[in-house]
């Protein structure tokens, strides 16, 4: 019975209550605001803890109310209170922006301020369409680790110093002009990351990337972006993973990256039709960019610059990628035939990976015989030694020829990969003709899954 007591008395113990105050932050500080607020009503103890939390995740859909909203930012961001803030998201709806007139809501500024004064690392706004401007303290924080702003303007943002900053994304930003972008980025002297998606302007008609410190740039826009500007500049010499799924830009400049940079391409300068004559008119932008590119090891090309590619390769060659280590490639079936011409500017290729779409069957036998014409890649006589192909294979003859190129051809090739088709009724037939195939290297295996 004694025990029994006791074990009650232990299970009525209020063992959180018993931590410190700084350890009780840390737990609430994985919560979001409203449920932080919440435990304010436990005691006289957790009355007051949540307004030391160093981190707010305040979203205006968890207080609809304008009057709510307003009235917790207002006692979080207290400037007389002085513990730091670590970790800020601030999201902001319609509510309360727009009182009847189209102004900047000046409630917002002082949390800002507070948020700068009391040392933030890492700050996340989202604002609606209204041009919001920041305060301009907010570009000459010292603390500021990483910063993603949706929907503000840059626009009489004349000085920039942010020494600590390693992450930026900007979505959906106005620059007024180019200067505007150009100094966001290279007054941060350890920027590491940088994300640029959906730009709107009017006026700036090239963003230049340029960064002694920046490593990973990652750059996205769509056909529905307005006032977008006709392309990048990227001087960036440590820059070592670059992504850019771009429909709009008519030219990107790389001067400088890293020789074991890492590309993913999805990238179209700007024409809605991809033909001959269409890259004939870029013909100089698209060779800028190939020459920009081609000292990097990884490389990953969607199936419109693959196109794009091969439309060029009729007008003048590729230029060499002599460091290209690995390359993924998705294509269209009917440009499965400019494969060989292609890898013909990778000579020290030692990994392909190859994906199209499953229309293998409309290729015509005209088109395959030219693989038995071209010329052999150096990289199958030299270097090439894994192929995994992630389209599943169903054995039409486009997909075999196109196997038993690779295989008869490549003299180091260790491993080729193929999948087949789940619903393929003829799997038995289409196994022993892939493995029948002759192969120029003894050493390779043919995994088929």
């Amino acid at each position: 019975m004694a025990c029994s007591k006791e074990s009650n008395q232990r299970l009525k113990e209020d063992r959180i209550s018993q931590l410190p105050d700084p350890l009780i932050c840390h737990i609430l500080s994985h919560l979001p605001s409203k449920e932080t607020v919440k435990t304010s009503v436990l005691s006289t103890r957790w009355r007051s803890l949540w307004l030391c939390v160093p981190s707010f995740d305040l979203a205006c859909w968890h207080l609809p109310k304008f009057n709510d909203f307003k009235s917790f930012g207002d006692k979080f961001f207290d400037s007389n209170r002085v513990s730091c803030i670590h970790e800020g998201k601030l999201f902001i709806g319609d509510t309360g922006l727009r009182k009847g007139v189209d102004d900047v809501p000046s409630y917002l500024t002082p949390w800002f301020n507070a948020a700068i004064n009391r040392k933030i690392q890492h700050l996340d706004a989202w604002f609606p369409p209204c041009s919001f401007k920041m305060p301009l303290m907010l570009y000459t924080c010292e603390t500021l680790v990483s910063l993603k702003l949706f929907h503000v303007t840059l626009d009489g943002v004349e000085v920039v110093s942010l020494p600590c900053l390693k992450t930026m994304h900007l979505k959906y930003i106005w620059y007024g002009k180019e200067a505007n972008f150009e100094r966001l980025v290279s007054c941060c002297p350890v920027l590491e990351e940088l994300k640029i998606s959906g730009c709107v302007n009017d006026n700036a008609k090239v963003f230049r990337v340029l960064s002694r410190s920046l490593k990973k740039l990652r750059i996205k826009t769509r056909k529905d972006n307005q006032g977008f500007g006709s392309g990048f500049v990227i001087d960036a010499p440590r820059l070592c993973f670059l992504r850019i799924n771009d429909k709009l830009s008519e030219g990107f400049i790389i001067n400088d990256v890293d020789s074991n940079a890492k590309v993913d391409i999805s990238l179209s300068f700007g024409l809605d039709v991809i033909d001959e004559a269409s890259v004939s008119s870029r013909r100089s932008s698209i060779r800028s960019f190939l020459h920009g590119i081609s000292k990097v090891r990884d490389m990953t090309l969607c199936r419109d610059t693959f196109k794009l590619i091969c439309q060029y390769l009729k007008i003048e060659p590729l230029p060499q990628f002599g460091n290209m280590s690995t390359l993924r490639v998705t294509f269209r079936v009917s440009d499965m035939k400019w494969l060989p011409t292609f890898l013909g500017s990778f000579s020290n290729l030692k990994s392909l990976i190859l994906v199209w779409n499953t229309n293998s069957k409309k290729m015509y036998f005209k088109e395959l015989r030219k693989f038995n014409h071209s010329a052999v890649p150096e990289c199958l006589l030299s270097s090439l030694e894994f192929v995994d192909i992630k389209t599943s294979i169903s054995g039409h003859s486009a997909e075999v020829k196109l196997v038993m190129f690779l295989l008869k051809n490549s003299t180091i090739l260790k491993k080729l990969t193929v999948r087949l088709n789940y619903y393929c009724t003829d799997e038995k037939r289409i196994v022993k003709t892939l493995l029948e195939l002759p192969r120029r290297s003894t050493n390779c295996k043919v995994v088929i899954y």
